[in-house]
Parts: structure tokens; sequence; C-alpha cells
């Protein structure tokens, strides 16, 4: 352990929500002085099977007049069915009753890039070896009416 200016850094071998709940509460404090009430709130979209079992869907957040999807899974006994575009549909739907400006994700190159252009998300950045010999993309899309 180091010692900073009264301060000792400490690396837990198994962080927690009591840790990361540590760190988030300085900084929304933080981001709230500086730039207001970011209204975050969790987005959860659930696919539920014939025998009422979740099996996939969408989770996300919005905060800051836009929304983040964080994970989107399709179980792939259900691919092709449109039930991703279907995901991204009622998270739009979502975001605009929120009046939210736009939505924004990753994905990584051996995941659904092309997906997401289709549903009409442009590249904005991109990290080359995300994993090692492959890439990370971030894409966005404003819903709000502006290019």
């Amino acid at each position: 352990m180091s010692r900073t200016g009264g301060f000792r850094l400490h690396v837990p071998e198994t962080p927690d929500t009591v840790h990361r709940e540590a760190i988030l509460e300085p900084l929304r404090a933080y981001n709230q002085a500086q730039a207001g009430d970011g209204r975050h709130r969790p987005v959860a979209i659930l696919l539920r099977d014939d025998d009422g079992i979740e099996r996939g869907g969408l989770w996300g957040s919005i905060g800051y007049d836009w929304m983040f999807v964080d994970l989107l899974v399709v179980p792939e006994d259900a691919r092709g069915q449109g039930l991703g575009a279907a995901l991204m549909a009622e998270a739009e739907r979502i975001a605009r009753a929120d009046g939210c400006v736009g939505i924004r994700l990753d994905t990584f190159e051996f995941q659904a890039r092309g997906f997401y252009e289709k549903l009409g998300f442009t590249l904005f950045g991109t990290i080359e070896d995300h994993p090692v010999g492959s890439r990370r993309y971030f894409l966005s899309k404003r819903i709000d009416g502006e290019a």
C-alpha cells in the first residue's frame, strides 16, 4: 500500500458494491456540482421464454440526457427472429420518453457492430487490440432529431 497526502492506496482482493459506492459517491457529488442532477436511473428490458424464464435482454442506464446500453443479448436459439431489433426499439422508445438526446453503446469486433449500424448508429471511436488481435467499437445514435 502506497501513502499519498494523508491517504493510502488499497487494492481489495475482491472488490464489491461497497467499494464501488465509496468511489461513486464523491464522483456523483462532483458531477452534480458541475452539471446538475443527471437524473440517473437503470433500464432493463428482459426477454422471457414461453416458460416465463428470463433468458436475455437489454441492461442500460439513463443519465445526463443519454441512454447507455451496457448489455444486450439474445439467446443463440432465439436469434434471427428480430428480438435484438425489438429490444433496441424499446430502448429507443424509453429514451425518447425520458427526453434523451441519444443512445450510446460499445461492442467488440466479434459481436454486433453491423447490427447497430443497420439501426442507425454511427461509429465514434475504436480501440485496437481490445482484446489483442481484435477491436472494440463505440457507437452512438441521436434520437432528438439532430444529425
